[in-house]
């Protein structure tokens, strides 16, 4: 038998979103949301945390106040492949997080279009943070 990326074509095996590109742990998610760098626009919320590795993580949360679980369901599968469509195009080496906001109905090119917008946004505000210095004595420090 075949593994899954064997029976896929190669536009799609490259695009594919493997579960070590998921955040998965309430740890991950906690992580990602004290950070501090958060970006909204319509009806998504993106928080950023940079990862020392070459490859990014995406966490979805939606709140039950967006309807039932089958609406909420569909929007974390919308929200998933507007991220692995377009996963090579976006910043790398980032854990993501998009918090979900209540709407209504959005077609995948609105998400995806939403999503890059967020992400340049946040990425490029997290290369300008400032870099805190490292921990050093004072000169004159005996201690």
């Amino acid at each position: 038998m075949l593994n899954a990326e064997a029976r896929m074509k190669p536009e799609q095996a490259k695009n594919g979103f493997k579960r070590s590109q998921h955040l998965c742990s309430r740890a991950e998610f906690d992580a990602v949301y004290k950070a501090g760098f958060r970006q909204g626009g319509g009806p998504l919320v993106l928080f950023l945390l940079g990862n020392e590795g070459k490859r990014s993580r995406l966490g979805i949360s939606v709140s039950k106040r967006l309807g039932n679980a089958v609406r909420r369901n569909r929007v974390k599968r919308l929200l998933r492949e507007a991220y692995r469509l377009q996963q090579h195009e976006l910043p790398q080496g980032f854990d993501w997080l998009v918090v979900v906001r209540p709407h209504g109905p959005m077609p995948l090119e609105r998400y995806m279009k939403t999503l890059r917008e967020l992400a340049t946004t946040l990425a490029a505000r997290w290369e300008r943070r400032p870099v805190e210095a490292p921990d050093r004595p004072i000169q004159g420090d005996l201690a």
